[in-house]
């Protein structure tokens, strides 16, 4: 049994402990697990400046990001 939510009209989390409800597959409540030999790190950060995703390249989108938060 984990604890699940969905989304209400106001985007607030209703928490439940059913995985589906109305019809809809309702998402996990907890973070995915931490490993600290993640073999998937070189795969991730290749994807990011593939896209300009990473924070310090120019232009990326998580640069976008905190200029419009601020």
């Amino acid at each position: 049994m984990h604890l699940m939510y969905t989304l209400d009209a106001q985007g607030k989390r209703v928490y439940t402990l059913k995985k589906v409800v109305d019809g809809r597959i309702a998402n996990s409540a907890h973070p995915a697990r931490f490993s600290p030999d993640d073999t998937y790190s070189r795969h991730r950060v290749t994807i990011k400046k593939r896209y300009n995703l990473l924070p310090f390249q120019a232009g990326g989108a998580a640069k976008k990001r905190v200029a419009e938060k601020y």
